[in-house]
């Protein structure tokens, strides 16, 4: 610390030696990356990605029926936000992503069923 109590930000001194200097890349295959083939079913999502459900409600919409699919694990919201505009283009309505679940307008339970099988998901029909 210096005399004026203040920690000085300058960086310090150097490690002193490079840790990659001593590698050598003479034994690396000199492969190009766009030659790699990954096979698509690598690439793809994983066959079961856990149980969602498909409830169909009408409360506290003035009577309209709406489409609810909860319980998704392990995704984030980019992925929700894609799998409802599969939903509302497959379905031809409106929809969104609301506190993590999605919400399609109308009862549209079986195509909304058969894009989450696609997807990967075990789709279960709850409630009424």
């Amino acid at each position: 610390m210096n005399d004026s109590g203040k920690i000085p930000t300058s960086g310090g001194q150097g490690l002193g030696q490079n840790p990659f200097a001593a590698l050598n890349p003479a034994g690396l295959p000199s492969t190009p990356l766009s030659s790699i083939r990954i096979p698509q079913s690598e690439i793809s999502h994983p066959k079961n990605r856990g149980r969602v459900d498909i409830k169909r409600t009408t409360a506290g919409r003035g009577g309209k029926t709406v489409t609810i699919i909860t319980g998704f694990t392990g995704i984030g919201l980019p992925e929700k936000e894609s799998l409802a505009k599969k939903m509302r283009t497959a379905c031809g309505c409106g929809g969104t992503v609301k506190d993590g679940d999605i919400e399609i307008q109308g009862d549209q339970r079986e195509k909304i069923a058969q894009i989450l099988t696609d997807a990967g998901f075990r789709p279960v029909f709850a409630g009424g």
